[in-house]
């Protein structure tokens, strides 16, 4: 069989020991850095995977697997809760990325697209025909596409060989030219090839056009870098923001507000970060849903990316970013302090000895992927409230994330990030933010 047109077939594990062969490539697969570091992906893929070798098929529909896996009440919209959907397209791409890694010998699982049923192939021939059991094994690589590409292709066009316009003049008729004499077939493949020629100018001149007309869309900025894994594949990201009461006696007159208040507020200068944040999440198609710190629980926040406004204001900020190297000290009858756990004896904090309106600020910027929420956090936190609108104002600037990119280099879209920033404040209004600090991992 020519293998530009092999077929896959599945093979369906029969034995024990089939079996096990394809619980240990699971074990493999959900140990890979593709799943290792998720909670969803590696949970969705043992329960299909498992569910199909146990012949369960009748279970491995989008709304069983919501209630089953995702623990969701029987009664949910898979319209609007679309976890099932989106964690099979992570899994599928995650699939293909582990697989793009390794050699084409051995075991495969896949999960086919509109399918939450696996497959599985046997492919001890590193992609050439062979047989296991009787049964035909052929990989056709485009099982293992992203789901935007068809699973068929045409045949590419080729161009023709020279050795098609070999001949031999004393075989062929001669036609009479201005030159001499030319052999009749071999003037027609030379027209074949002058058509060719002209068909690969005019695709070459139309794909010219096509990526000239995209690259603006493609061409992907800082800002869109920055924010690129807090946007992937979400159609909502949670706007979280710390509230306030008044407390004069304090040295910023404000206090967190519990969630017994029941009438807090956001400063001025928080709702100038939630009008930034807002604004850059729907500029890339995605919509943003407000959620108050203070009545937020953790089932509220996971499988979503979360944007957290606010400090000390904050529980969440205060909470995810303990375990970071740069956080905020809590307790201890203390400031308000940045901290750095590598060099605690480095400390940022408003010199109380100034007036709040005039103290110089400090904040927070950080991006990460958080193994609680099992989502992306964007962290954007100032010791007060100027510090806080500052951090915004970096994080959606394309200046100011251009200068953090070129500290940290290759891996500014994809990385884990902290940045310390130091903010000028003047009669209470917020200054521009200069970065003094960087962490990436």
């Amino acid at each position: 069989m020519n293998r530009a047109h092999a077929t896959r077939e599945a093979w369906l594990p029969q034995t024990r020991q089939e079996r096990e062969l394809i619980l240990r490539e699971l074990d493999e697969v959900l140990a890979s850095p593709h799943f290792c570091n998720s909670k969803r992906y590696p949970t969705l893929l043992k329960y299909i995977v498992e569910n199909t070798l146990d012949g369960k098929l009748e279970g491995l529909k989008e709304r069983t697997l919501g209630i089953e896996v995702f623990e969701r009440p029987p009664t949910y919209d898979t319209n609007t809760d679309t976890v099932v959907r989106y964690t099979a397209g992570e899994v599928r791409k995650r699939l293909l990325l582990y697989y793009s890694e390794r050699s084409q010998n051995g075991v495969r699982i896949s999960l086919p697209a509109g399918s939450y049923v696996a497959e599985f192939v046997n492919n001890p021939d590193g992609g050439q025909e062979g047989n296991h059991d009787g049964h035909q094994v052929a990989v056709d690589n485009a099982a293992y596409l992203p789901d935007s590409v068809p699973a068929t292709h045409p045949a590419p066009y080729h161009q023709p060989s020279a050795s098609l316009i070999a001949v031999d003049p004393a075989a062929t008729p001669l036609h009479k030219s201005a030159g001499g004499f030319t052999p009749a077939p071999a003037r027609a493949n030379i027209a074949r090839l002058a058509w060719a020629a002209m068909i690969i100018l005019l695709v070459g001149a139309f794909s010219a056009g096509a990526w000239w007309r995209a690259r603006p869309i493609n061409a992907q900025s800082v800002v869109d870098s920055f924010w690129a894994p807090v946007l992937r594949d979400q159609h909502t990201v949670i706007v979280c923001p710390g509230s306030s009461v008044f407390a004069p006696q304090n040295y910023s007159g404000v206090e967190t507000a519990s969630k017994d208040i029941d009438y807090t507020f956001v400063s001025m200068q928080i709702a100038s970060a939630i009008a930034q944040v807002t604004a850059e999440v729907e500029r890339a198609g995605a919509q943003t849903q407000l959620a108050p710190a203070a009545t937020t629980a953790l089932p509220d926040l996971r499988e979503h990316s979360v944007a957290l406004l606010g400090g000390y204001n904050n529980p969440w900020s205060l909470r995810l970013t303990r375990p970071l190297r740069f956080h905020f000290i809590e307790g201890q009858g203390t400031d308000e302090i940045l901290a750095d756990a590598q060099q605690p004896q480095l400390r940022w904090q408003r010199d109380s000895s100034q007036p709040y309106s005039s103290a110089d600020d400090y904040a927070l910027v950080a991006r990460f992927r958080d193994p609680t929420l099992d989502g992306w956090v964007l962290v954007l936190a100032g010791l007060g409230r100027n510090g806080s609108e500052a951090a915004a104002q970096f994080a959606t600037s394309s200046h100011y994330l251009q200068e953090l990119s070129d500290r940290i280099g290759s891996g500014f879209a994809n990385r884990n990030i902290e940045a310390v920033l130091k903010v000028g404040v003047i009669d209470g209004k917020t200054g521009a933010p200069s970065i003094v600090a960087v962490h990436t991992w």
